[in-house]
Order: structure tokens, then sequence, then C-alpha cells
């Protein structure tokens, strides 16, 4: 699996709303930073993506724009364009914000590091 075909899985890891299908993509030390939020575990990580599709119900997350700043054999680095849609209490929302991910090679397979989310509009 190539670094692009990780973040891909990922994405569609994260559309499933099962967490157990996520946490194969993650390192076991991620970290995350949130918008109003740093997780630092596993358990935190998942704490907050039950909580998010818990809101958002039936949520649709994607990503434009996705610009590999760095690569090589062991780290890949991708700035995006994240979208959401899904229902907040019975309503259909939208938003975007921006991304960052850094995969790093472990193992055999690219695994999901870091994700920094910011400015949801």
């Amino acid at each position: 699996m190539t670094h692009q075909q990780a973040l891909e899985r990922y994405i569609q890891a994260t559309n499933t709303h099962d967490f157990n299908q996520v946490k194969a993509i993650l390192h076991p030390q991620a970290i995350y930073w949130f918008s109003d939020k740093t997780c630092t575990t596993t358990e935190e990580i998942e704490a907050y993506f039950k909580h998010a599709w818990n809101v958002i119900k039936e949520e649709v997350y994607s990503a434009s724009d996705v610009n590999w700043i760095t690569v090589d054999e062991k780290t890949a680095t991708c700035l995006y364009t994240y979208h959401y849609e899904g229902y907040l209490n019975g309503k259909f929302v939208t938003g975007s914000g921006r991304a960052t991910n850094i995969f790093t090679f472990v193992d055999d397979e690219w695994k999901l590091i870091h994700e920094h989310l910011s400015g949801a509009q």
C-alpha cells in the first residue's frame, strides 16, 4: 500500500463509523490535535470519534486539494481540505476545514501517527 492509499483507506475507515476500522490504520502512539481538544491515547481518540459520530449522524468525511508536502521511505505528510456532511439534530449540515496528516512506515505498512484538524467552517 502506498501513502496515498493509506490516506484513502483512512477516510474510508472513518466513514464506516466503526472505530476498529480506524484503529487498524493508527500508529499506537498517534496524537490528534482537534480544534477543541488534544488526544494522546487511542482511547481518547476513540472517544472523540464516537462522540463526533453521535453528534453528526450519518456523517460522510472527505478530503480535497490533497498536497503531499514531504514523502520519503519512512514518513509522508499531507495537507488537505476536509469536508463533512451529515445530520445535526435532524437537520442536514455541511462544513470544512484544514487538515494535516502524518503517516509513518512501520512493519511494512503506513500508519497514521498525527492528525491536526482546524477551523471547521
